[in-house]
């Protein structure tokens, strides 16, 4: 296939501005491209890796990418659907520039521009006289995203982000010679705004297209706002929990995410699709994305600690795990401080079991486990030379209750 086509088959077009203009100059000739996101957090999330990798496939075509980090419009906020973003001060936003700067240049190594660098110089009055009277009110207020927002209100501030956003690619078409835009598709408004821009004040052709926004199991889009971030930096999300995020992917979603998110071919992707299809419990598409995604962001070693970390667990045989491991694979579970004693004292003193009484059933019916293995001595002390690395005690009660027993 040709670029273009993998890109439709990849599910990665939506709204295009020229279908018949943006083919030929993706497969034909050599462009310069950009898409930008503006620095409201301090690491970019999945939701934003579908455009990362599309300028990656590209770039790897031939394309040059631009990567805008909005410095400017960060200061203000791209209009949400039902309420407005909060205000982040100047400094949190120049702090998360140079930590996205820092992992975009480290992960692709793409030109990165700062829009606050030439948005800086411009006064209120060029503002409006030289940007603001291409924009007639009633074509703004026909944005989606603006007509969405006027029952509940929106301020003038929110109002002028889509002007802020397309003397962005004013800027960028005039000093990059940068003719195509790429975002997701909730800034198509903003796009056209900049391509319609660009035709009246210079009286040039831009384009523009969109991506479907890359939405969870349940529908929903990820985002930071949202509150389902899965963060790229494996310090806020750890290569383990991505692992099992992706392991346990609905079937019905695998096919979608091994297009947009890997490099596999089209022949490799529809194999895993057909396995899925005959082998659903062993999982293969979902292993196969795992391990395309996470060594891609986090290296091989990352992805083998949290396929080694997952079958650990699986198993049972936690002793096999180091601390630093336990507590990658533990991070959301309810820990305690405990002083060695005997194992029925530590289930009541620390609500593991209400009483001695229930303790002792526990214990009996084989329900607790102290690091892997099952307990039934009442009496059996629980002390540094049982804990990993003489640190960590992983108390397990039925199938799915887990606690953390740390020693001082």
């Amino acid at each position: 296939m040709k670029l273009y086509d993998e890109l439709v088959w990849r599910g990665l077009i939506k709204d295009v501005s020229n279908e018949e203009e943006i083919r030929r100059l993706l497969d034909e000739e050599s462009v310069t491209f950009y898409w930008g996101t503006d620095p409201s957090g301090d690491s970019l999330h999945i939701g934003h890796l579908s455009s990362l990798l599309l300028a990656k496939r590209l770039k790897d075509a031939g394309h040059h990418p631009i990567l805008l980090v909005g410095g400017a419009t960060g200061l203000i906020g791209d209009p949400k659907p039902n309420a407005e973003r909060a205000m982040i001060p100047v400094s949190e936003v120049e702090e998360n520039y140079q930590a996205l700067k820092k992992q975009i240049e480290g992960l692709f190594g793409y030109e990165m521009v700062n829009n606050y660098d030439w948005s800086k110089e411009i006064n209120f009055v060029e503002f409006l006289r030289d940007y603001g009277k291409y924009f007639p009110v009633n074509y703004m207020l026909d944005k989606d995203i603006v007509r969405r927002r006027l029952e509940t209100g929106i301020t003038y501030a929110e109002f002028s982000y889509m002007i802020m956003q397309a003397l962005d690619f004013l800027w960028l078409y005039e000093n990059k010679n940068c003719i195509l835009q790429v975002e997701g598709s909730d800034q198509w408004g903003n796009i056209t705004a900049g391509i319609d821009l660009i035709r009246r004040r210079l009286g040039k052709e831009a384009y523009g297209f969109t991506m479907p926004l890359i939405e969870t199991q349940s529908g929903e889009k990820f985002g930071k706002s949202e509150g389902n971030a899965l963060w790229i930096d494996k310090n806020k999300t750890s290569s383990y929990e991505l692992y099992q995020y992706l392991l346990n992917m609905e079937d019905s979603m695998i096919g979608h995410y091994l297009r947009v998110f890997t490099f596999l071919s089209k022949t490799e992707i529809e194999a895993l699709e057909k396995e899925t299809l005959n082998n659903p419990g062993e999982r293969i598409a979902q292993k196969a994305l795992a391990k395309e995604l996470i060594t891609f962001l986090h290296g091989e070693e990352e992805y083998k600690k949290a396929v080694h970390i997952s079958e650990v667990l699986f198993s049972g045989n936690i002793k096999e795990l180091t601390v630093d491991e336990v507590m990658v694979g533990f991070k959301d579970i309810p820990s305690f401080k405990f002083e060695e004693g005997p194992i029925i004292d530590i289930l009541v003193n620390h609500g593991i079991a209400s009483s001695k009484r229930e303790a002792r059933e526990f214990l009996g019916n084989g329900s607790i486990t102290v690091n892997g293995e099952k307990i039934s001595d009442e009496n059996l002390i629980i002390d540094k030379s049982k804990a990993i690395d003489k640190k960590i005690v992983v108390i397990r009660k039925g199938k799915k209750h887990y606690h953390l027993g740390m020693f001082n």
